[in-house]
């Protein structure tokens, strides 16, 4: 029984050299177990190589998923966390986008409602009114605060603005700036520019007086406004960090399964007679 073992094995060796086609088999069974020898290391160097196939980069699942999420978790075969990333990312775009337009939307509306209602024609005309009450020591008549036309010349009134003093805190922004709209809705010195205060250039007002509610109004507009595009921030932050955390968890992920994935082979030794024959053998082990 243990002749015929031995010859099986001999004759499994025999038969993977013969398949090989590389070899030829002369008969003999000294030079037939060193021909079979080298088929052996042969294939068992073979397996080796296709198993290692089962590894993985680390550095390229990472760098899969900083472009686009998720890539570098589906590569290493981790599909639901792969579609996490990928839910959490075209969650985000689609907030961020939507409160974007939200916010230009509304934009939109208090800027109408500024240019309806706030007059800077108005506003100049009140500041000149009052200006050696505001600062005796400031002479209205030396700033050229309208042209010829009518127009309000902005550079003039921004000198006088500041030659005004501390009263008057801020220089109002050129029409059509993000400033602009920003400031004739948040500062009380541009409280007479508004419609509800009237155009009586002489209307006594100071700060700590009531502001009028357009004024009020017009500031809650731009809130909403800031409050979209603030959702629309925290959006793109979200996305930002998404594609760091996949990343990361992409190159972890690959490592975790590459150190589950033991591969090892080796030469199974078989004495026969006054030879020695050996026999590959591949061992492939995932953890779990």
């Amino acid at each position: 029984m243990k002749k015929f073992f031995l010859l099986l094995i001999l004759s499994s060796s025999i038969i993977a050299a013969q398949e090989k086609g590389n070899s030829k088999l002369s008969g003999l069974l000294f030079a037939d177990s060193k021909i079979t020898l080298d088929n052996a290391i042969d294939t068992a160097t073979m397996k080796a190589d296709m198993s290692m196939e089962g590894r993985k980069s680390p550095f390229l699942a990472a760098a899969m998923s900083f472009v686009v999420p998720g890539a570098g978790e589906f590569y290493s075969g981790s599909y639901i966390k792969s579609a996490v990333f990928v839910a959490v990312e075209a969650t985000a775009i689609t907030i961020g986008l939507i409160y974007n337009k939200k916010g230009d939307d509304q934009t939109n509306v208090f800027q109408d409602y500024a240019n309806k209602h706030w007059s800077v024609a108005r506003y100049a005309k009140w500041t000149i009114a009052n200006a050696e009450k505001i600062n005796s020591g400031v002479d209205p008549t030396q700033y050229n605060v309208f042209d010829n036309s009518g127009n309000v010349n902005w550079h003039e009134l921004n000198r006088l603005e500041n030659d005004l003093g501390s009263y008057y805190s801020h220089r109002l922004a050129y029409f059509g700036e993000q400033q602009y709209y920003e400031m004739i809705g948040k500062y009380p010195q541009f409280n007479p520019g508004w419609e509800e205060f009237g155009d009586d250039p002489n209307k006594p007002y100071t700060y700590g007086d009531a502001l009028v509610p357009q004024f009020h109004e017009y500031s809650v507009m731009r809130g909403k406004a800031n409050d979209f595009y603030n959702v629309a921030s925290k959006a793109v932050i979200v996305i930002v960090a998404n594609h760091f955390i996949s990343a990361i968890d992409a190159a972890w992920t690959v490592g975790r399964h590459n150190k589950n994935l033991e591969v090892s082979a080796q030469l199974k030794k078989f004495e026969l007679g006054y030879t020695t024959l050996y026999y590959p053998q591949l061992n492939l082990q995932y953890s779990f």
